[in-house]
């Protein structure tokens, strides 16, 4: 009875130092990248104002400075404009002749126009055969995406870019036009970005499509807090993620990543966005991924960080020896990961058999061990047999080079921040976020390739070549941002 107590006890306070740890402490096991960026910049401003300080007070190392400066700065990209600046002396006579040109110094610095808002003027002229009554005569106006509305495409584009790629909610992105003298209603830009995910619709779709017909996909869920005025509150969404990147072991497919919004998390929410698809799954331990390769001919590839958060999270939490034994085990096969990243699948396998397999064997047989060692009421068995019960599919990538360690790859692409006003919203955010970070994978601007898509749907662009306004088609040619 005293040990049974000791047990529960035990298990109690790791419940608590876990939940004070979320209640208090960081929520990731790592600084947030935006958390992270902000601690650097603030370290290079206070860097650089020193550095100032210095140019003031002890001039004679400001050459030397100036020098480092040039070497570290980089180049300007030469299809910027050129805007010449000739700084001359007044006077270029000497009391013996006239000076003559020898040469010259010149300098590059980055220079920036504002935003400038234009306006488009369209005119038709009209015209009528004096002789006959024939009627008159005039083009037919070009169709707009928002018809009796003011914005182009690219303003659209540049609203769409600005809310998805930049995360600027549409009451901000107001504030910011309305000191250039726009005054533009949140409401008024809230209906150009209806109108443009419902002509992207299609797009989204067909990027889905495109995913589902490749052999391997990372798959991810999260939920969405969305507003519920019914309720008077928010209630729970989800948000599904899947992406294709065959970059780490060379595949030719272009990468590629579709959100999709539903308002629970059933599995058949799943089972409906992944209809067709044969290959590898690489996820998470959500119970329902199971169920969908019971159903097709999937195979399930599981995710090492899932796994080792539940270690992590133990060993944080106080003295934890098994917990952070088993994150020295998984930090080796991380390192063997590090060193053939790039190669191609082929030898990522031979590699994996001959480095991972010793090392997964151990590990598991260490796991065993362990677990028959301590109390199977405490978080530690959790996390051991969260491990055990999944060890196919964890070890799933060392048969196969395509497959990653872990899901960061969806990971990366989610983000934390989203929060919907509707169903309705969270809906459109999938469809133009998908094709934002699509673009964004694909080193594509979003704002030029929104502009030229917008554009062409709206010239009646055929449904039959849809899979040329998908964002990879844009690879072999460069989008110049709109003149």
């Amino acid at each position: 009875m005293l040990l049974a107590e000791r047990h529960e006890s035990e298990r109690l306070r790791q419940i608590i130092k876990e939940l004070q740890r979320h209640r208090f402490g960081r929520k990731a096991e790592s600084l947030p990248e935006e958390q992270m960026l902000l601690g650097l910049e603030d370290v290079e401003q206070v860097a650089a104002s020193a550095e100032a300080g210095q140019d003031e007070t002890a001039p004679e190392g400001r050459a030397e400075r100036a020098r480092k400066r040039r070497v570290n700065r980089g180049a300007l990209p030469v299809h910027l404009p050129r805007v010449e600046v000739v700084v001359d002396i007044d006077d270029k006579t000497c009391p013996c002749c006239k000076v003559h040109r020898i040469g010259e110094d010149k300098s590059e610095r980055l220079d920036m126009v504002p935003v400038q808002f234009r306006v488009v003027v369209t005119r038709r002229p009209k015209y009528a055969c004096r002789a006959c009554e024939d009627g008159v005569m005039q083009a037919e106006a070009p169709a707009r995406l928002i018809e009796g509305g003011l914005p182009t495409e690219a303003t659209v584009a540049q609203v769409l870019v600005s809310k998805y790629a930049d995360h600027l909610p549409l009451y901000r992105q107001a504030q910011i036009y309305a000191r250039q003298g726009i005054h533009l209603d949140r409401s008024t830009l809230a209906d150009w970005v209806g109108h443009a995910a419902f002509h992207l619709r299609p797009l989204h779709e067909r990027l889905l499509e495109t995913l589902r017909q490749r052999s391997k996909l990372f798959a991810d869920e999260t939920t969405v807090p969305v507003l519920d005025p019914g309720r008077g509150r928010t209630k729970t969404g989800q948000l599904w993620a899947y992406a294709a990147d065959d970059r780490p072991w060379g595949g030719l497919d272009p990468p590629g990543i579709a959100y999709v919004y539903a308002p629970d998390r059933k599995a058949e929410r799943l089972f409906s966005h992944l209809a067709g698809f044969k290959g590898v799954l690489q996820v998470d331990g959500y119970i329902a991924y199971p169920k969908l390769a019971d159903r097709s001919e999937v195979e399930l590839a599981f995710c090492w960080v899932h796994m080792r958060r539940n270690f992590y999270e133990l060993a944080t939490a106080g003295p934890a020896p098994i917990a952070s034994e088993a994150l020295k085990h998984i930090a080796a096969f991380y390192a063997i990961e590090k060193e053939i990243r790039g190669r191609s699948a082929e030898k990522r396998r031979l590699v994996r058999q001959q480095k991972s397999r010793p090392l997964a064997d151990a590990f598991q047989a260490w796991l065993r061990a362990k677990l028959a060692l301590i109390s199977q009421k405490i978080k530690l068995a959790d996390a051991i047999r969260y491990a055990l019960s999944r060890w196919q599919g964890l070890t799933r990538f060392i048969d196969d080079g395509r497959i990653e360690l872990d899901n960061n790859t969806v990971e990366r692409s989610r983000k934390n921040a989203l929060f919907a006003g509707s169903d309705g919203g969270a809906e459109h955010w999938a469809v133009v976020a998908s094709l934002v970070e699509t673009c964004k994978i694909n080193d594509i601007d979003p704002l030029a390739y929104l502009t030229d898509v917008l554009t062409k749907i709206v010239k009646g662009h055929p449904n039959r070549d849809i899979d040329q306004l998908l964002p990879w088609a844009y690879r072999e040619h460069s989008l110049k941002a709109v003149a």
